[in-house]
C-alpha cells in the first residue's frame, strides 16, 4: 500500500538536465551543485559544461549563453547524455540555442519573466515562443523565476543586481524538488562560499528553499521523480573534473617518483584550471610558475628537468604549436619533460571553449627534423589521474618528452572518482648517476637505449647540453653524418621500445568478429555505450580504446587483423585513421565530427548498424 505522494513519484533509471542562461546567470554553479548533490546521493553522474567564448558577451545575446548538462543515473554511465530530458532556460537566448537538443516530449522549464520584447529581439525571435504552438512538442512549465526570486529576497537588504544574481538558486531549488535531491549539501556550500558575505549566503539559501517549496506547492508539476543510487564499486568517492584529476595525478607522480615538480604554464582555455589546481599544493613541494608566454613556460620546464626535477608544462592547441621548437630541444637533449595539451576546436584561436581532437598529428609530427616523443591520452575525467602518472613514469624511465593529450570535454567534464590509496600505487623512484669514473652523458642502456639523467652539480658529471647534435656516448658536439644517423635512430628506437613497457590493448567483447570500434581520448564514453547497446542486440561488434598513441600497444596490429572491418570515431577529420592505415595497412572507416561538441552515442550506434548491415550475429 503506498501513499498518494508515493503514487505521484515516478521511478527513473537516468535523467539528463541542462541548465542554460546568460553567462551571468550562474548556470555553471547551479549545474555543479546539482552534480555534487547527486554524487553525494549515490548516483553515477557525468557532466558537460558549455561556456561562451566571449569573456562578457552582451546580456541576453545568443553568443553569451552559458550551459551546464548533467546526467545522473542508477547505473554506471559513460557520457553526459546525447540530449537533455529537461531544459531549464533562463531567457529567450538560452531557449533558442539549446531547444534543438531537447528530446521531443521533454520538459522545458522557462523563466517566463525574461520573455519580454527586448530579450526576444536580442534572441532574434519575431514572436514570443511561449505563446502559440511553437513549443507544442514539449512539456512546458512557465515559472516567473525573476519576480518570485525578488519577492523571496525583498527583505534581504541586497541591491536589485545582487538579488537577480540569486535566480540560479531559485531554479536549482525547483530541480532539487523535482528529482528528490537534498538541499543540505548546497546550503552548507553557500555558508562556506560566502563566509565573508553572510547576507549573500543567506539570500541564496532563502531563494533555494523558495524554489524548492514552489515546486512542492505550485501544482505545475503533476509528478516528481526518483533516481535511485547506483550500484558502484565500494570505496571513497569524490566528484572530479578531468583537469582536477590531471593536477592530482601529476602531484601523485611527484610523490611516487620522489622528485620535486615544477609546473610552468601560460594561461589558456581550457587548460588554465590545471595551473590553478597545482598552485594549491605548495606544501607538497610543487612549484608553479605563470610564464609570460608559451616559450618561457616550456623553457622553464626544460630547465627544471635539466636540474633533476619533474618538468611539466601545459597548454592547448595554439600553445602546443608555439612550444614546438622547444619540444625539439627536449628531444635532442633527451630530457624527461611532460607537455599537457588540453585540446580545443581550431585552427588558430578557433572556438576556444569548444571541444575537438585535432592535435594528434601535431603531437606526433609537429616539429622539425626526426623528433619522436611519447604520447598518452586519458579516456575519462577520472582516467586523467592515471594517465598523468603514466606520463611521468614513461618520461622519466625512458628519458623522453611525453605529451599528455586531454581535451576540453575531459578537462571540464566530471564524474564520480574512487579515491585511491597512495600505498596501492606503484612507486617508480628515479635515480641519477653519481660515479664520475664510469659516467658518459650519452652512454645507453642496452635494453631501453636510455641515457643517464645526470644532475648538475654532481662532482665529475659535467657534460654538454643543448640543441646541437651530440656525439654518441661522449655528448660532444658532432657534425659527423654517420653519428647523426646513429643518434636519430637511437632516439626513434628508444620511443618504439616503450611498447615493451606499456599494457597490451584490451578488447571489450569477443576478440574477433565483424566490426571493431577503435577510439582514443574522450570518444570513450560514446563508443563503449554504443557498442554495449549493439552487443545486446546481437551484433558482432567489439570495442578497443587507445590510451597509448606513441608508441601504439605492441598487440594492436594483431587485434586489428582479427576483425572484418574497423571503425574509428574521432572529433577530427581522421587523424588516428590516417596513422592506422599507414602503419597497419588496414582500410579503417572514419566517423568524423568537428562540431565543437562531444560525440553522441546515437551517431556511433547508427554507424555500427550500417557497417554490420543490420545482420544480428549471435554473440552467445
Amino acid at each position: 500500500m503506498t501513499t498518494k505522494d508515493e503514487d505521484e513519484i515516478q521511478e527513473l533509471d537516468r535523467v539528463t538536465i541542462r541548465f542554460a542562461g546568460d553567462s551571468g546567470d550562474g548556470m555553471q554553479l547551479a549545474g555543479l551543485q546539482f552534480t555534487n548533490t547527486s554524487a553525494l546521493f549515490g548516483n553515477d553522474v557525468s557532466t558537460m559544461p558549455d561556456y561562451p567564448a566571449e569573456i562578457r558577451a552582451p546580456t541576453g545575446s545568443l553568443p553569451g549563453v552559458s550551459a551546464f548538462q548533467v546526467s545522473f543515473s542508477s547505473y554506471e554511465i559513460y557520457t553526459p547524455g546525447d540530449e537533455p530530458d529537461v531544459l531549464v532556460a533562463m531567457n529567450p537566448a538560452a531557449l533558442k540555442t539549446n531547444l534543438p537538443d531537447l528530446a521531443k516530449g521533454g520538459t522545458l522549464v522557462v523563466n517566463a519573466d525574461e520573455f519580454n520584447e527586448t530579450n526576444l529581439r536580442k534572441a532574434a525571435y519575431e514572436d514570443n515562443p511561449l505563446e502559440g504552438d511553437q513549443l507544442a512538442a514539449y512539456r512546458v512549465i512557465k515559472v516567473p523565476i525573476t519576480s518570485m526570486n525578488a519577492r523571496a529576497l525583498k527583505d534581504s537588504g541586497l541591491s536589485p543586481q545582487q538579488i537577480d544574481r540569486s535566480r540560479n538558486s531559485f531554479a536549482l531549488g525547483i530541480m532539487f524538488w523535482l528529482y528528490e535531491r537534498p538541499m543540505e549539501p548546497t546550503l552548507h556550500w553557500f555558508e562556506e562560499k560566502f563566509a565573508k558575505n553572510p547576507a549573500v549566503a543567506k539570500a541564496n539559501a532563502t531563494t533555494l528553499k523558495a524554489g524548492y517549496n514552489f515546486g512542492e506547492t505550485a501544482e505545475l508539476f503533476p509528478d516528481h521523480y526518483r533516481v535511485r543510487k547506483a550500484n558502484l564499486p565500494p570505496g571513497r568517492y569524490r566528484n572530479i573534473t578531468g583537469n582536477q584529476a590531471t593536477a592530482l595525478g601529476f602531484l601523485t607522480a611527484s610523490r611516487l617518483a620522489k622528485r620535486p615538480l615544477l609546473y610552468a604554464s601560460y594561461p589558456i582555455t581550457p587548460a588554465s584550471d590545471i595551473l590553478e589546481e597545482l598552485a594549491k599544493f605548495k606544501r607538497f613541494g610543487v612549484k608553479t610558475f605563470q610564464a609570460e608566454d608559451e616559450l618561457a613556460a616550456i623553457g622553464a620546464a626544460i630547465g627544471a628537468a635539466f636540474g633533476g626535477a619533474l618538468g611539466l608544462t601545459g597548454t592547448s592547441g595554439p600553445g602546443l604549436a608555439l612550444k614546438s621548437e622547444a619540444i625539439g630541444l627536449a628531444v635532442m637533449t633527451e630530457l624527461p619533460i611532460v607537455i599537457i595539451d588540453v585540446q580545443r576546436a581550431g585552427p588558430s584561436t578557433g572556438m576556444p571553449t569548444k571541444n575537438e581532437q585535432g592535435d594528434l598529428l601535431q603531437a606526433m609530427f609537429g616539429r622539425n627534423g626526426e623528433s619522436p616523443v611519447a604520447i598518452v591520452a586519458p579516456a575519462t575525467p577520472g582516467d586523467c589521474f592515471n594517465m598523468a602518472i603514466e606520463a611521468i613514469r614513461i618520461a622519466t624511465r625512458h628519458m623522453v618528452p611525453t605529451i599528455f593529450l586531454s581535451d576540453g570535454y575531459l578537462g571540464s567534464g566530471s564524474e564520480p572518482w574512487i579515491i585511491p590509496s597512495l600505498d596501492d600505487l606503484e612507486s617508480f623512484e628515479v635515480t641519477s648517476p653519481t660515479d664520475a669514473e664510469t659516467f658518459e652523458p650519452y652512454a645507453r642502456d642496452k635494453e631501453t637505449l636510455v641515457r643517464p639523467w645526470a644532475v648538475p652539480g654532481t662532482p665529475g658529471l659535467e657534460h654538454r647540453i643543448g640543441g646541437l647534435e651530440k656525439s654518441d656516448t661522449t655528448g660532444l658536439i658532432s657534425y659527423d653524418p654517420e653519428n647523426h644517423m646513429r643518434m636519430v635512430a637511437y632516439r626513434q628506437q628508444k620511443v618504439e621500445r616503450i611498447a615493451d613497457d606499456i599494457p597490451e590493448l584490451t578488447v571489450l567483447g569477443k576478440p574477433e568478429g565483424a566490426l571493431l570500434v577503435l577510439g582514443w581520448g574522450s570518444t570513450y564514453g560514446a563508443i563503449i555505450s554504443a557498442v554495449q547497446r549493439a552487443q545486446s542486440s546481437g551484433l558482432s561488434v567489439s570495442a578497443a580504446h587507445l590510451r597509448y598513441l606513441n608508441p601504439f600497444p605492441r598487440n594492436l596490429g594483431d587485434v586489428l587483423a582479427r576483425f572484418d572491418k574497423v571503425l574509428i570515431p574521432e572529433l577530427n577529420l581522421g587523424q588516428l585513421r590516417m596513422l592506422i592505415r599507414a602503419r597497419f595497412l588496414v582500410d579503417a572507416i572514419g566517423l568524423n565530427r568537428v562540431t565543437g561538441r562531444p560525440l553522441k552515442i546515437r551517431e556511433v550506434e547508427e554507424q555500427i548498424y550500417k557497417l554490420v548491415q543490420q545482420k544480428a550475429v549471435s554473440v552467445a
